[in-house]
């Protein structure tokens, strides 16, 4: 049970939390503007030579390539936040991640500059993640560093609405251009969202611009207990600590990618609805999810981080096959719901937890490498590929949706093993003796 010993918020701490959700809810708005435009546009303007379903899968995987360059952008970004501070870093991911967004909306198509269009799409791409690699772990660092003892969990939780809210607004800007012809949409609509995010990138930046360092940054700085090579420190003393990290991100993001991005696809490509529809319910799921996490991070805070978290693994485990059901009634009410239920009530829990029970096993001098390598690794083994091991198995089991459902039971399966140890890697790592190197 979370202790309910109140301490107060260190000052600054409300600026703090506006500055983590804003900046957040940017860089996820850029990475998931991709996402779905991945799944409508992209396979058509540059992979327009290759077979519908080989496209589409190729298209993916441009989305999924990032995933295993997020480990590398957490590295380095990781590296400085450690040493240098959070803030610092924060500046860095935004202005990279802001620009090569802004850099794909300018990009020429297939059909403009042949084979060199998705190589540079994927060029871009590789950029958008090394930004995003380190963006999560300094958002997160910023709100839970700041955040008084007894609230750890709600603020914590806070920086996870941003991946909602980017997710809200990028869907909303992408369904507002399908309301464009489809000729028109293709040809230039598609655009937009891309070249606007310049504006939402400077906005974070002047937001961030007014925050100092964390306080737990600034004591450990004060007493010279900075690592000098965090990602060494991390891998030989709490290499047990990533492991379990890792584990418990494999559940809140293949999950995630198939409820938000692969249902627009399967849900339009297979089953027959309508591309608004489908946007539509993932809106609806991302507002709702937005009201839900900070609610499930609170209550962590009264029920404990593994209680909560365990539960919406198992809750959400039990809902895999009513989820496929509903799909299935093709009907835009089952749509609807089972998107509603799945991303915005049930994966909830899981999300709104993982950025504090991570945080917990981590000592402040290499907490944000220990968290951001966990975090992108599993991101990596289990967040981008979702999607094309999803369209996959659909393509290979002749557009039967058990094989996924099966998938996804295994995601909740590893999760769950790695909650269950997180006490004694805990105990264990945060135990483990400091060797001063500075």
């Amino acid at each position: 049970m979370a202790s309910r010993h109140h301490s107060p918020a260190p000052q600054g701490g409300g600026r703090a939390l506006v500055a983590s959700l804003t900046g957040s809810s940017i860089e996820w708005f850029d990475y998931f503007l991709y996402g779905t435009a991945a799944s409508l546009v992209f396979n058509k303007l540059f992979f327009p030579s290759f077979e519908p379903v080989v496209a589409l899968l190729l298209s993916y995987l441009t989305f999924s390539l990032t995933f295993f360059i997020r480990p590398i952008g957490g590295v380095v970004f990781a590296h400085i936040g450690d040493r240098i501070g959070r803030k610092k870093t924060l500046v860095l991911t935004l202005s990279l991640m802001g620009g090569a967004t802004v850099a794909i909306g300018l990009l020429p198509t297939y059909a403009s500059i042949g084979i060199a269009a998705p190589i540079l799409l994927v060029l871009l791409r590789v950029i958008q993640g090394l930004g995003i690699g380190g963006e999560w772990g300094g958002a997160l660092l910023l709100a839970y560093e700041y955040a008084p003892a007894h609230r750890k969990g709600l603020f914590g939780s806070i920086p996870q609405v941003g991946v909602t809210i980017g997710m809200l607004l990028a869907t909303l800007a992408v369904s507002l251009m399908a309301l464009l012809p489809e000729e028109d949409f293709l040809s230039w609509g598609w655009r937009i969202p891309f070249l606007l995010s310049a504006g939402l990138v400077f906005l974070g930046l002047w937001i961030r611009s007014g925050i100092g360092e964390t306080p737990d940054f600034e004591a450990a700085k004060a007493s010279g207990n900075v690592a000098r090579m965090p990602i060494v420190e991390t891998l030989q003393q709490h290499w047990r600590a990533v492991l379990i990290a890792a584990g418990l991100k494999v559940v809140e993001t293949a999950p995630f990618y198939i409820f938000s991005t692969f249902v627009v696809s399967y849900a339009t490509g297979n089953l027959g609805y309508n591309k608004i529809d489908a946007l539509h319910a993932v809106m609806i799921a991302a507002v709702v999810a937005s009201f839900s996490i900070p609610v499930m991070g609170w209550l962590s805070d009264r029920l404990g981080r593994r209680t909560v978290y365990t539960l919406g693994i198992l809750l959400s485990a039990a809902f895999v096959y009513p989820y496929f059901i509903l799909l299935d009634t093709r009907a835009v009410w089952g749509l609807t719901l089972a998107t509603v239920v799945a991303l915005g009530l049930l994966w909830a829990p899981i999300t709104a937890v993982l950025g504090t029970l991570s945080s917990e096993i981590f000592s402040t001098r290499v907490r944000y490498t220990g968290i951001t390598l966990g975090y992108q690794l599993g991101a990596a083994l289990a967040g981008g590929t979702a999607p094309l091991i999803a369209t996959w198995l659909l393509s290979e089991y002749q557009g039967r949706w058990q094989p996924v459902a099966l998938y996804l039971l295994a995601t909740a399966a590893i999760s769950l093993l790695a909650v269950l140890c997180v006490g004694r890697v805990k105990a264990r790592d945060l135990a483990a003796p400091v060797t001063k190197r500075d």
